[in-house]
């Protein structure tokens, strides 16, 4: 039996720890935003491998987790696999789908909902047979798989117009899915210097052929998370590299950008709409250490609310808005270890609920 078979059955078995990890806003700033306790922290996955890069969605009245599996760790691997769960109290998880591209690294899965589809989108790096020795950024191909029912899903399917980029969230607006996609500029050789990297927001009629719609970063281009209001407004989130990360504003067809440097640096960055209120997440250093923190978004600046129990590699947290006070965040971790006393890097959630509106 795979590993990825019986590990299920301790999604059902694995005690939870209710762990309070709330960060009070300071007293007297912006009161109109809630305080959130924290709580059922848990371990959702560990099958003894490298288990990282989440996101969540609900679909059609059920809810999906998404993430990445490898045996060979962090870095790329052939080896890699993208699991999708499904469940229908967001409690416990079965899984429903899992792929890989043959000789290719396949990471980040993204959650995308399409003109009445469920698409998961993985930026892949080039392999061959094995770990490569170097990498380039201008080998990178999107694939996708799509399920119009959350039950059969089509086989990888490779992004056209995709390649040479590294494609990261999806957003959606009226008739165009959009994808954050890094490349080199002009498809240049030499891809480790990063103000060589750009980052383009691509367009699609059918979620499967893309084209750039615009460059919103001309160098140190990375990680960004996209958010459409229902008037089109654009916001976004991008990390720069171990920089502080930045805001950004546009609207279709993204002739301009609004840009601000917010204060602080934020890895696999998260951006979602509770109620009225937006809220980032991400990994950031704190104390000395990286771990996963949450904050309220206001007046372009970050207000922590919590840092979830994380350590060592960690963050790209993804989230379910389950009613206006009730939100379960997921995360990867290796903040624990086994019983050799070895990290583990495994997948958690944890219960959000607002404390006052």
């Amino acid at each position: 039996m795979r590993k990825t078979q019986y590990c299920l059955i301790t999604l059902i078995t694995l005690l939870c720890c209710s762990v309070m990890t709330t960060s009070p806003l300071p007293a007297g700033e912006n009161t109109d935003l809630p305080e959130v306790e924290v709580s059922n922290v848990h371990k959702v996955f560990d099958n003894g491998e490298h288990n990282a890069f989440t996101d969540m969605i609900e679909f059609k009245g059920k809810y999906y987790l998404t993430f990445r599996t490898c045996p060979g760790g962090h870095m790329l691997f052939p080896t890699s696999r993208i699991l999708i769960m499904q469940s229908d109290d967001a409690k416990t998880w079965k899984q429903v789908n899992e792929f890989s591209v043959p000789k290719r690294d396949v990471r980040d899965p993204h959650f995308l909902i399409f003109k009445d589809k469920l698409f998961v989108y993985t930026g892949t790096w080039y392999c061959g047979d094995s770990a490569p020795e170097t990498r380039t950024i201008n080998e990178h191909l999107g694939f996708a798989v799509w399920s119009a029912d959350g039950k059969a899903w089509s086989k990888p399917i490779m992004l056209e117009g995709t390649y040479g980029h590294y494609i990261w969230r999806a957003a959606a607006y009226k008739d165009k899915a959009y994808l954050c996609g890094r490349r080199i500029r002009h498809f240049a050789q030499g891809d480790k210097d990063r103000e060589l990297i750009e980052t383009a927001i691509l367009e699609s009629d059918d979620g499967l052929v893309w084209k750039t719609a615009s460059l919103f970063n001309e160098k140190q281009g990375d990680e960004t998370a996209f958010l459409f209001e229902k008037n089109g407004d654009l916001l976004a989130i991008g990390r720069s590299g171990s920089n502080p990360a930045w805001v950004m504003r546009s609207r279709p067809p993204f002739e301009k950008w609004d840009r601000k440097q917010l204060d602080r640096y934020i890895g696999g960055p998260l951006l979602a709409k509770w109620g009225d209120r937006y809220l980032v997440g991400g990994r950031q250093r704190k104390n000395g250490r990286y771990v996963t923190s949450l904050y309220w978004f206001k007046d372009n600046q970050l207000h922590e609310f919590a840092s979830l129990p994380s350590g060592g590699d960690n963050s790209y947290p993804g989230i379910l808005i389950l009613s206006p006070e009730h939100a379960l965040i997921s995360y990867y971790s290796s903040h624990e270890k086994d019983e050799d006393g070895k990290p583990i890097t495994a997948i958690y959630m944890a219960d959000l609920k607002l404390k006052n509106k």
